[in-house]
């Protein structure tokens, strides 16, 4: 099988065809699939868009969908929207409401004082009734393992600068919280700490790319003129985040296994 790799779309419809596009994705008349490794929304302007694409690829059973920290975001808004979670500062700096927004049909101040519908809106959004209970914490072939920040891992407090991270073997089996905070890891730092399986390669989105290459190949800063946001490769791990708000570009990488 072949399969198309994307990671923290994030919105950006448009960077995505265009990526898709370059790697020959539309004309591909072989089996394939497409792997998004989470952060479907939350910074970009083309929600709905992207929510019909995803649709469609889901109704043809040709998408694999990764569950990402901002799918926990949005998850964790309507669980407690009865708390006027809509609310919380982290929900707009993030870019949930925007999404909302985007999703339900409402402006943000239409949001605020219709709360209750914006509410029924969004539960019976595709999103949320479609999209994200077809979402993987993982996703395994024989040769890679698919996920957004990464596998489960044990972090230790060594000093106030240091953490060490130890690998869990049973990792597969982890609980919902494990998984949840495994999103939020930093995959390149889990790699080079140690954390990787052993004869496959764990593909991750959630981290910008251009940390890898700044903090361990010294090419250029992280956010400055001569960042490289392209994939990073080291033994046992490819990150894709391209940090799409700040590059312009979605990275999409493409394997066959």
């Amino acid at each position: 099988m072949r399969y198309y790799v994307v990671a923290d779309v994030h919105g950006f419809y448009d960077e995505m065809i265009t990526a898709l596009t370059e790697q020959n994705y539309f004309n591909d008349t072989e089996p394939h699939k497409l792997v998004i490794c989470g952060d479907l929304f939350d910074r970009g302007t083309q929600a709905l868009k992207l929510q019909e694409f995803v649709l469609d690829l889901l109704g043809k059973d040709e998408v694999v969908l990764i569950r990402g920290n901002h799918e926990d975001l949005a998850c964790e808004l309507i669980n407690e929207w009865h708390l006027h979670s809509f609310k919380r500062g982290y929900h707009k700096s993030n870019g949930t409401i925007n999404t909302v927004c985007q999703l339900i049909g409402m402006t943000e101040g239409e949001l605020f004082e219709n709360s209750d519908e914006a509410g029924r809106r969004l539960m019976n959004s595709p999103y949320i009734k479609t999209i994200i209970p077809a979402m993987h914490d993982y996703y395994e072939t024989d040769h890679y393992i698919f996920v957004h920040g990464w596998i489960p891992t044990t972090l230790i407090n060594i000093s106030h600068y240091k953490t060490e991270c130890v690998y869990i073997e049973e990792w597969r089996r982890a609980g919902k919280k494990a998984w949840e905070d495994a999103r939020w890891l930093n995959g390149m730092e889990m790699a080079h700490g140690g954390v990787i399986e052993k004869n496959k390669t764990i593909i991750c989105g959630h981290w910008h790319c251009s940390y890898g290459h700044a903090n361990y190949e010294n090419k250029g800063g992280e956010f400055d003129d001569d960042s490289d946001f392209t994939p990073y490769y080291s033994d046992g791990i490819i990150a894709i985040d391209a940090c799409t708000a700040v590059s312009g570009k979605v990275n999409c990488i493409v394997i066959d296994d």
